[in-house]
């Protein structure tokens, strides 16, 4: 079944690749991690027409994990996939010309369990994080700054710092094992609806740092000479992904059709993951340059050119000209 499945889903793809080729819209294939979030925004655009409304056709391309999205468009096999800005900037500084179009401004937050003492940051001390994405993990590196900034806490130094992947960070949370942890947004609201709490958000503790909140830190990235090639269709994608944001944000029907690709387990989790993914939807306009000038130089002096390569300054031409 999972195999006809597959093959009606892949005939409709090449068909709509077919159709859109003999109209002379431009195809855009999207390289997707297949259990990603951004799918959710991608089903909306798909389902709901937005892609034609703005003149393109959205082929979506899903694969086992996200080095191989890279390697997609790289190669030009896909012309976008997800990334966070600070790895398109790094890759822009390497040479390559890709051009990111924000998406999400999702980071995250620290959450404790329910019992848990905690009021701030510096109770943590002497207790044991779990950190799902490394210790470059740019969550944990701005709360690193908030900690030293409010409290002169190094909270790398402070506390016994586990490292895993998400799904791991998020057992042992909700059993008890950390006494905070910083996970991937998703995996943050499944979490809060299994009974923890928010400590503080990794946004708060930003605008504290005096950095702009709304700066988005994912976004969809595309090679430059792919937008030469097909004038407007960086705007195309963004205004199709800001109406699909809009009923997203509006109509409750549209949740009720993405649910099965959620992995939502539960009411709490669903309604949590409804929420949060709303919350992390960025304002419509041009990224603030200078904000994020600031978070790139803050990134480069905690996470060192391990993180940021030769991007200790904003590449010229990094984000995409959208509105």
């Amino acid at each position: 079944m999972k195999s006809f499945k597959y093959a009606l889903g892949l005939v409709a793809s090449l068909s709509m690749a077919g159709a859109a080729l003999a109209q002379d819209v431009p195809v855009i294939r999207a390289a997707v991690l297949k259990i990603g979030t951004v799918n959710w925004e991608l089903e909306t655009i798909t389902a709901n027409g937005f892609d034609a409304k703005y003149g393109f056709a959205l082929d979506v391309q899903p694969f086992a994990d996200n080095g191989a999205t890279r390697v997609a468009v790289e190669g030009g096999e896909a012309d976008v996939a997800v990334a966070d800005w600070i790895w398109v900037a790094r890759q822009r500084a390497e040479g390559k010309d890709y051009v990111f179009v924000p998406y999400s401004k999702a980071v995250g937050s620290v959450v404790v369990p329910n019992a848990s003492t905690a009021e701030s940051l510096k109770d943590l001390a002497g207790g044991k994080i779990g950190i799902a994405g490394g210790p470059l993990d740019k969550s944990w590196l701005i709360l690193r700054a908030y900690a030293q900034q409010e409290y002169g806490m190094d909270l790398k130094a402070e506390t016994e710092q586990v490292y895993g992947a998400p799904p791991l960070i998020f057992k042992a949370g909700l059993s008890g094992e950390l006494d905070g942890a910083i996970n991937f947004w998703h995996f943050l609201a499944k979490m809060k609806a299994g009974g923890m709490r928010e400590l503080i958000s990794v946004e708060t503790a930003a605008t504290a740092l005096g950095l702009n909140p709304d700066t988005p830190l994912l976004g969809y990235y595309m090679k430059e000479s792919f937008i030469t090639e097909h004038p407007g269709i960086a705007q195309a994608l963004y205004d199709a992904s800001q109406d699909s944001k809009a009923l997203m944000a509006s109509d409750p029907a549209v949740w009720d059709a993405l649910r099965p690709m959620m992995n939502a387990s539960t009411d709490a989790q669903f309604e949590t993951l409804k929420a949060d993914y709303v919350a992390g939807s960025p304002s419509r306009g041009p990224v603030d340059l200078d904000g994020a000038d600031k978070f790139l130089k803050l990134m480069a002096d905690l996470g060192g050119a391990e993180l940021v390569g030769k991007a200790t300054t904003l590449p010229v031409g990094l984000f995409a000209d959208v509105k």
